[in-house]
């Protein structure tokens, strides 16, 4: 405990304010996007449209809030060759965070603007599917914020070992988000031949795909993993 102490002193010294507290409050922003989808999605299933755009205000207002912090970050975010963490990795991380919130708002947007009714067999399918994604979220969320205790020990101890798990159990739900959509896939090519063409196409192709094209993109564990493992052979 000794020698962390000594290394968070000389870390912290050295590189001065971290660049990580914006990213960490940007996908707090993000994942509170993220976390409106089942309750947007369930008025849609109800065709309670005025409590689908109420949700929808939200998410947009999010995104927005999301976007101006990524401008910011890329802004002012150091140029340092002593940077803790390489800059090229953090730029990727606030990326793939914006699309977590870019997402939640395509999805609210379309469904709002065609008033869509999702078949009633797709409804349980779609809502384990989209929560699950949610949870994700979430998870990565918590584990985004341990990045700076992280930095704070000079990437070793059992700091390491805590977030390797937490960054385990977004891999574990990123797993169960497969097995969802396959099955909710599963569904909808079942009871295709019984629905509107168009209908059928923007399930396929527009809204469907953000979850089964997109699982990655609403959680950023493997960027926090790629740092995670990265700067953990660095600083030994």
């Amino acid at each position: 405990d000794g020698v962390q102490r000594g290394t968070k002193n000389t870390l912290i010294s050295l590189f001065g304010k971290s660049p990580l507290k914006p990213i960490q409050e940007h996908i707090k922003v993000a994942a509170s996007a993220s976390s409106q989808l089942p309750i947007f999605l369930e008025s849609c299933f109800a065709g309670d449209w005025d409590s689908a755009k109420t949700t929808r205000k939200y998410i947009n207002e999010r995104e927005a809030v999301a976007d101006k912090l990524k401008k910011k970050i890329r802004r002012n975010l150091p140029r340092s060759l002593f940077l803790p963490v390489a800059r090229g990795d953090l730029l990727e991380l606030i990326t793939s965070q914006d699309r977590i919130c870019n997402r939640a708002k395509d999805v609210a947007t379309i469904l709002i603007s065609r008033k869509m009714q999702e078949p009633e067999k797709l409804h349980n399918p779609l809502m384990k599917l989209t929560k699950v994604v949610d949870e994700t979220v979430q998870q990565a969320c918590l584990a985004s914020q341990e990045l700076d205790e992280l930095l704070e020990v000079g990437f070793s101890g059992r700091e390491v070992s805590r977030v390797e798990r937490m960054l385990g159990e977004v891999d574990k739900l990123e797993g169960e988000t497969d097995k969802l959509a396959s099955k909710a896939r599963d569904t909808l090519f079942k009871i295709e031949t019984s629905l509107n063409a168009v209908d059928v196409i923007f399930l396929c192709r527009d809204w469907w795909y953000y979850w089964l094209r997109g699982e990655r993109c609403w959680s950023t564990s493997n960027h926090y993993g790629e740092i995670n493992e990265r700067e953990t052979v660095t600083w030994k």
